[in-house]
């Protein structure tokens, strides 16, 4: 297997667009890496770039130690898993999974061999004979992934390779990619721009934005400290609730000029996750608690838990509750925050504290 080091790695497009401004990352042997963000933050092309399918502007990339700038796709070992399958539809399965083994040289018995071992492992030795027109969205995906995993690479790439499936679909192969990663221990390196698979799958989480990384380490790290209030706003569902504060004769302030005594020296947003917010309609509160006057605007049940669309502190926020509610629209509360849930960022955004 390998680890896969990233220093300080630069794309500069024709006419000076910089797609990605100097990445550095240091992926540890047999773990999974998830490169997350939005549209555009330079993602899928610093997959391309690991994988050599982008020339490197600045910067270097190595496998083991070893600098593969110069090295070709063919030459990097590596296997990748696309977005929109890239089978064969005149193969059936046993070829595509075949195909890359054949243009290597593998023996055709070791070929056999690896096809029909992966296949049982994947589900698919029932599907061998078939054409890609004849499965599933969720059994053509299998075929990609099995027809990365019979060539044992050092690495494996995925580029988005959920996002045609349903949703359903999509939670049962966040489950089938994590175990097969797991089973196989080969180094990973996946990018999405859905949060809530980039929590589920990583052991290495890369928040991107603007061609630079945010923020990188274990998800839920990231989730109970993010660094920047763009990281607060995308990891998670709902995001984290931001309120700017703003000066006021008794100290910092909302927006609706409710006084904040919490405030660190520096802060200029107050943030807490809509999870660790409580509603109260009685006078016995927390003293040590941010209290929120709020308007419910919208309540938003989805079984086990409800969302409660509030106007509180100048802007809107959303707080979970557990279950159904006997809150309605129109509703006036306090919402309830204690201190070591709350979350401080000064004016550039930047964590406080």
């Amino acid at each position: 297997m390998a680890t896969v080091d990233l220093n300080e790695v630069k794309k500069v497009y024709p006419g000076g667009v910089e797609a990605v401004k100097g990445v550095s990352i240091a992926i540890p042997d047999k773990a999974l890496c998830v490169l997350v963000g939005p549209s555009g933050c330079g993602k899928s092309t610093l997959l391309r770039m690991i994988a050599g399918l982008e020339t490197i502007s600045a910067g270097t990339v190595a496998f083991d130690g070893k600098v593969v700038n110069t090295i070709g796709p063919t030459e990097r070992d590596i296997a990748m898993v696309f977005q929109n399958y890239a089978l064969y539809p005149h193969m059936k399965v046993y070829d595509n999974m075949a195909y890359g083994l054949r243009n290597r040289g593998t023996p055709r018995d070791e070929i056999d061999r690896r096809v029909r071992s992966t296949a049982e492992m994947l589900e698919l030795s029932g599907l061998l004979d078939r054409r890609p027109r004849e499965l599933s969205g969720g059994q053509r995906q299998r075929v990609a992934m099995g027809r990365a995993v019979v060539r044992d690479p050092k690495v494996f790439l995925f580029d988005e390779p959920l996002s045609n499936l349903d949703a359903k679909l999509r939670g049962q192969m966040r489950v089938e990619i994590k175990n097969l990663q797991r089973s196989l221990g080969v180094t990973s390196v996946y990018v999405t721009h859905d949060q809530l698979e980039a929590m589920t799958l990583a052991d290495v989480l890369v928040v991107m934005n603007g061609g630079l990384v945010e923020q990188s380490g274990a998800a839920l790290d990231i989730y109970e400290r993010p660094a920047s209030t763009f990281v607060a706003s995308f990891i998670g569902a709902p995001p984290m609730n931001l309120l700017p504060l703003v000066g006021g004769q008794a100290g910092p302030a909302l927006g609706d000029g409710t006084t904040v005594g919490l405030a660190p020296a520096g802060a200029a947003t107050i943030g807490f996750r809509p999870e660790d917010a409580d509603i109260e309609f009685g006078t016995d509160l927390p003293s040590d608690a941010l209290v929120l006057p709020a308007s419910v605007e919208a309540v938003e049940p989805v079984g086990a838990e409800s969302f409660l669309h509030c106007q509180a502190g100048g802007g809107r926020i959303v707080v979970r509750v557990a279950g159904r509610t006997r809150v309605s629209v129109g509703d006036r509360l306090r919402v309830v925050c204690v201190a070591a849930k709350l979350h401080w960022f000064d004016q550039a955004g930047r964590r406080v504290g």
